[in-house]
């Protein structure tokens, strides 16, 4: 991917991305609490736009698979409504075996930004990836309401539902 641009970067973004999403954090390589911002998400943006060049007529879908199944360490059809059950993230959260760093937000995270990358790039994200991606942000804004005493927690809430409105109109 030599002399192609390198993480989120608005001058380098789809047209359509820049009008559908004006608000700044959205484009900020350092905001933890934006889609590109963290490690985590910067990440997933690369390896998918690694695996956009390799498979340039590919549906998205096959990668937030393997995003799924290589970062979740679960199999794809794991990654369905059960996983938005309030209950079970609490237990989760509390599972000092279970990482929910890992398996909830990493995961998550990286569906997101991979459904989001092929929006910055390519200008739309298929429709057939969307219910993933919106589980993705569900099970983020369910995990970050147990957050009781998170410092960041109203504006990560806030970050959410911007990237809702977007996943709608994308």
């Amino acid at each position: 991917m030599e002399g192609e641009p390198y993480g989120i970067e608005k001058e380098h973004a789809h047209k359509r991305a820049i009008e559908l999403v004006p608000e700044e954090f959205f484009w900020d390589c350092v905001d933890e609490l934006a889609p590109f911002g963290s490690d985590e998400g910067d990440m997933a943006l690369s390896e998918f736009r690694r695996w956009r060049s390799s498979n340039p007529n590919t549906s998205l879908l096959e990668c937030l698979q393997w995003t799924i199944e290589s970062v979740g360490e679960i199999r794809f059809e794991e990654y369905d409504n059960r996983i938005l059950d309030k209950e079970l993230i609490e237990t989760q959260i509390n599972d000092f075996n279970f990482n929910d760093q890992q398996y909830i937000f990493t995961l998550d995270i990286s569906v997101i930004a991979t459904g989001f990358g092929q929006l910055v790039d390519e200008g739309r994200i298929e429709e057939n990836c969307k219910p993933l991606i919106q589980l993705a942000l569900e099970r983020q804004n369910n995990w970050t309401e147990m957050k009781r005493e998170w410092e960041y927690k109203e504006e990560y809430l806030h970050k959410l539902e911007v990237l809702q409105r977007v996943l709608s109109e994308a």
